[in-house]
């Protein structure tokens, strides 16, 4: 690691500039009946300090999802408990403190002695196979292996305003060269009841396009602001500007609803005004034009152990390759935390480059502008790991020419 990246690190742990994972912990995941926190429960509601599900059961000896879980917990962290049940409470509401955020429920008494600057990361290793056939015959293969480390900071500023950054390493396995770092993202983030702002460097993804497996028109970062508002029914606004657009501008807006059990629907309108829309392929050369008018629609119903998503997006301004859309079926999924845990998928995607400028989806990183089918499973081999694999076929836009695509992942969080 280079000595500007050394120090870049040594001042960030200086100040406490810093973050989180971009992802918390999914709220719905199931707490097993053997899970201590489950056991902790149990105990606390035999001494009536915690109730169950209105009637003093925690019906039978079923799993319950991680958001129940934290419900239970804020309402006996209201009864102020004292002696052993309160450092029993103080223990749970640690593990659930993601869970007990989301419920607007403070920690107040953990957060006076805790470390105001928590990290966390990653270490993953990805392998990317690509095959491409080429008009008049041949193909291109492209393979890559790469190996990354990811650092997650958070400093807590005030008892509404924190800090996150991501510092990320990146190194090619096959070349075995050593890698630089870089301060991927930086900003500041205010959470007051349902409301919520950002300001700097940020985590750049559509939501109202997004699934299981990730965002249709781009996961990436940009810098500026962002706006939320509300709960259920959500509104967001960003503003700023995005570095993978020549002297990008951007505005963009979406409207969001999820019940947080089995129903989400999104719409959203993107606005970017870069110079490199004048040469861009499928914009006709068209010198005069320098934006992109992107609108999406998605929404997703879960049932049983299974979610079906549909999304949709198109370009305005594009002449070509304006036009995005992906269905998508999904069977349970992986928990990190959950040993054992595993899912499965299988989708429809077409997306043209003009509207996906940057997709989640780990099958179109290394070419985009293609349809096609994939599949793939999840598995979380032992706990705090996650694994993939996943296999796409299909065809590109601009050449129709078979394209397949092999990719693996193993991820190791601590």
């Amino acid at each position: 690691m280079k000595k500007s990246v050394v120090s870049a690190l040594t001042a960030a742990l200086v100040v406490g500039a810093t973050a989180t994972t971009f992802a918390a912990a999914n709220p719905f995941s199931d707490v097993p009946a053997g899970h201590w926190a489950y056991n902790s429960v149990t105990k606390l509601a035999a001494e009536g300090v915690i109730e169950g599900y209105g009637d003093g059961t925690f019906l039978g000896n079923r799993n319950i999802t991680r958001y129940e879980m934290a419900q239970m917990i804020a309402k006996a962290m209201a009864k102020n408990p004292q002696g052993a049940s309160k450092a029993e409470l103080d223990k749970l509401a640690a593990e659930f403190r993601e869970e007990l955020d989301n419920l607007g429920v403070r920690v107040t008494e953990l957060e006076k002695h805790a470390d105001k600057v928590k990290w966390t990361g990653e270490v993953r290793y990805r392998y990317w196979n690509d095959h491409e056939d080429l008009t008049g015959g041949g193909e291109n293969v492209r393979t890559n292996n790469q190996l990354q480390v990811r650092l997650f900071p958070t400093a807590e500023i005030n008892e509404h305003w924190s800090a996150k950054a991501r510092f990320t390493a990146t190194t090619n396995v096959r070349q075995d060269s050593t890698g630089d770092a870089e301060l991927t993202y930086i900003f500041a983030e205010g959470n007051y009841s349902k409301f919520n702002v950002k300001l700097g460097r940020m985590p750049f993804v559509s939501k109202a396009d997004a699934n299981a497996s990730g965002s249709m028109i781009v996961d990436d970062f940009f810098s500026g602001i962002q706006l939320n508002f509300g709960d259920k029914f959500k509104a967001q606004l960003e503003a700023g500007r995005w570095s993978k657009l020549t002297n990008s501008d951007y505005v963009g807006i979406e409207l969001l609803y999820n019940d947080k059990s089995r129903f989400n629907i999104g719409a959203g309108y993107r606005y970017f005004k870069s110079d490199s829309f004048a040469t861009r392929t499928g914009y006709d050369n068209n010198q005069e034009e320098d934006k992109a008018a992107i609108w999406s629609v998605g929404a997703g119903y879960k049932f049983s152990d299974f979610k079906l998503d549909a999304t949709f997006a198109k370009n305005a301004k594009a002449d070509k390759y304006e036009k995005a859309y992906n269905f998508e079926l999904n069977y349970k999924g992986a928990n990190r935390k959950q040993a054992g845990s595993w899912g499965a998928f299988v989708a429809y995607r077409y997306v043209g480059t003009n509207v996906g400028f940057a997709p989640s989806y780990d099958s179109y990183n290394r070419r985009s502008n293609k349809k096609g089918v994939d599949f793939g499973v999840t598995f979380t081999p032992f706990k705090n790991t996650l694994a993939k694999l996943s296999y796409f076929h299909g065809k590109t836009l601009d050449t129709d020419q078979t394209d397949k695509t092999f990719f693996g992942r193993m991820s190791f969080f601590f």
